[in-house]
């Protein structure tokens, strides 16, 4: 298939004077003994010369560090001919002082400050940026499922602005968790995709061959208006095999990008690139001249456009404002699906389809790169040391089609993307998507979250821990009526189509992950944070008729700016509490049979359980790591509370299972 050559002809484009710092300042893994910061820049830095500057945040500005960096603790990456990436990692026992602001520079001979020149960066009467190290989590935020065209709001800039209102060292949360889905490189708008092609063209990224597809090469690709929501039929592969059930003849499970919405699925490692940037930046935007008005495309699609462009010109507003909240605050993210593609290693049977095509492994691997230099290595810098990074640094040094295939192989192979902080609670990290427990009996059945050596190494993790905080992207403790819905589906062959991924979905995982909880050494308090879904959550949950603990919270906060379908979860949300409800006997007939779980009401209603607004997740931690306020805070700047049950529903509760003995 090839497109006409007035759809691939270029589009000229002004030359336009780029700011020095194209992306960031964005803070990282920071703790007692490790400062990490990530930029963008336009021009390359002397690294001979860079100099960070970390000083207390007082009248005496008292020097915390300041010294000229070494070539291992600057992690340099030219992405494009105009785009440089830097990894700021100095790791040092004792390096930060606790509970205190500390303020950040960095310089070098060529540009002096860096960041003095970015509009906004700071907060009313700072010069510079701040941030404070938090050993004891009191506070964090947490979210996932950032969709930049979505009509919601995006929370984060409501996240900037809470903290405004109030900088001091009390007040601040410890963190913000991004627990999935910070992109959607499955789900790109074609306004989007358009200002990716401008993007491309004005920072110099990298272009690169295709083997068996449609196009020769990324070069190739148009990002003409009348050439977009077109991608998954003239660009993307596509692999089928007939499902083998009583619906053959009305689904198909299509294993290699299921997305319904993947019309403009990103493709090339420069899209994958440039996508990032216009996540976070709003310089890059001020550079991108977007049409409203487009011919070429169909009328339903004439109006997507103009509805998108609307989207996404909300979504650049507040881009300034998240640049403020992430260059101080740490931030640590882990992948979901969308932030690869829809379904990402969801059976066996897409594995088997997706990496044994050499193009769609290509586009997969594309966006596992993308993933690993803006997300991945920022978690745990010295993970990625040893093997990693020398393959990042020759591949973008000089680029070819050897090197590109094989940095995607090991990443593929990669076993090291979750991590721990070392922290109180304990922050445990889940990685849920690469180390599959595949199904034995089918291999078009879902996967396991985990398999029994990563649920293993999980174990070990609490060992000796009396609290504990695990990031689960999908929560363990989901909403039963849907994962009742999904292993319908399942048996029907349609794992692909409804998303059938939950912990339970999997025998082994389910009773090793339950296993856990009930294990004697166990810690005491669990709190579980979880995105994914799209809709709000909090449950309490402990150990039928077992005195004592483990208590257990589930917490779930999706998305950041995304939504479920508005009339359908209302009536999930009432059939799941006739059917599954606290006091419901076919909670005995589930795997999680000997858990009382019991969901808190969203502000105090008495008929609803789920919350489906776009919000960013902001709970705060008593002395024993029980969570003393669970909240989601939306984009408008009002919250929702999820209250603990009252006393006298916990009094009936315990005589039901006292009389059930």
């Amino acid at each position: 298939m090839s497109y006409p050559g007035w759809l691939i002809k270029e589009i000229n484009m002004p030359e336009a004077q780029l700011p020095l710092v194209i992306a960031g300042p964005t803070l990282r893994h920071c703790d007692s003994d490790n400062f990490t910061l990530w930029y963008v820049s336009s021009e390359p830095m002397n690294e001979l010369s860079l100099t960070l500057a970390l000083k207390h945040h007082s009248e005496t500005s008292a020097l915390v560090f300041k010294e000229s960096l070494s070539t291992n603790q600057v992690h340099a990456l030219r992405l494009g001919e105009h785009a440089w990436q830097y990894i700021i990692h100095i790791n040092r026992a004792q390096l930060l002082p606790a509970n205190e602001a500390i303020s950040y520079r960095l310089d070098d001979s060529l540009h002096g400050a860096i960041f003095t020149g970015i509009e906004a960066l700071n907060y009313p009467e700072n010069a510079t940026p701040e941030f404070v190290i938090k050993p004891d989590i009191d506070t964090m935020l947490h979210g996932s499922c950032r969709n930049a065209h979505h009509h919601s709001g995006d929370a984060l800039v409501a996240a900037d602005t809470r903290l405004q209102q109030n900088l001091s060292v009390e007040a601040r949360p410890a963190l913000m968790m991004l627990s999935g889905d910070q992109v959607y490189v499955d789900d790109v708008a074609g306004p989007m995709i358009y200002a990716i092609g401008e993007v491309i063209k004005l920072l110099g990224l990298p272009q690169e061959k295709f083997d068996h597809a449609a196009l020769p090469g990324s070069e190739s690709i148009s990002y003409h208006p009348a050439a977009l929501y077109r991608r998954h039929k003239n660009l993307l592969p596509r692999t089928q095999y007939p499902a083998k059930t009583p619906i053959t003849h009305w689904y198909k499970n299509h294993p290699i990008f299921t997305s319904s919405i993947a019309e403009n699925h990103l493709v090339s490692l420069g899209e994958v690139i440039a996508f990032y940037l216009l996540s976070w930046s709003p310089e890059l935007w001020e550079k991108v001249d977007i049409p409203k008005e487009v011919v070429g495309l169909s009328a339903a699609n004439t109006k997507r456009w103009e509805r998108e462009w609307i989207h996404l010109l909300e979504f650049k507003s507040g881009l300034a404002q998240v640049r403020r909240l992430m260059a101080h605050l740490p931030t640590y993210m882990i992948f979901d699906d969308h932030d690869i593609t829809d379904d990402w290693n969801l059976t066996a049977k897409w594995e088997e389809a997706a990496y044994g095509h050499a193009f769609s492994k290509r586009i997969i691997g594309n966006a596992l790169i993308g993933y690993a230099i803006f997300q991945g290595i920022g978690n745990a810098p010295a993970k990625f040391t040893p093997e990693i990074a020398p393959l990042l640094n020759d591949f973008f040094t000089v680029q070819d089609e050897t090197k590109h295939d094989q940095l995607i192989d090991t990443l593929l192979r990669f076993e090291h993307w979750h991590y721990t902080l070392n922290t109180s609670p304990k922050l445990v990290v889940l990685d849920t998507r690469t180390n599959r427990w595949r199904s034995e009996s089918n291999l078009a059945k879902p996967s396991g979250l985990m398999d029994w050596e990563a649920l293993m190494e999980l174990q070990q993790e609490l060992v000796g821990q009396s609290k504990v905080i695990i990031v689960s992207a999908a929560p363990m403790f989901g909403v039963k009526l849907i994962e009742t819905m999904q292993r319908a589906a399942t048996m029907l062959g349609g794992s692909l189509l409804i998303d059938a991924e939950n912990w339970m979905a999997h025998p082994g995982t389910a009773n090793t992950l339950l296993s856990i909880f009930q294990h004697r050494k166990t810690p005491e308090q669990f709190v579980i944070l979880s995105g994914d879904v799209h809709y709000s959550f909090s449950y309490d949950i402990h150990i039928r008729f077992r005195k004592g603990g483990p208590q257990i919270y589930q917490i779930t906060c999706s998305g950041i700016k995304n939504q479920f379908p508005e009339k359908l979860l209302p009536i999930f949300d009432k059939l799941n509490g006739w059917l599954y409800g606290h006091f419901s006997p076919l909670n005995f007939f589930t795997k999680r049979k000997r858990m009382n779980i019991r969901g808190r009401r969203p502000n105090g209603e008495r008929s609803r359980r789920l919350v489906n607004r776009s919000g960013i997740g902001l709970v705060r931690f008593g002395p024993n790591g029980a969570p003393t306020q669970i909240s989601v805070l939306h984009a408008d700047m009002t919250e929702t509370h999820f209250n603990k049950p009252s006393r006298k529903h916990r009094d009936s509760q315990v005589q039901a299972e006292e009389s059930s003995r």
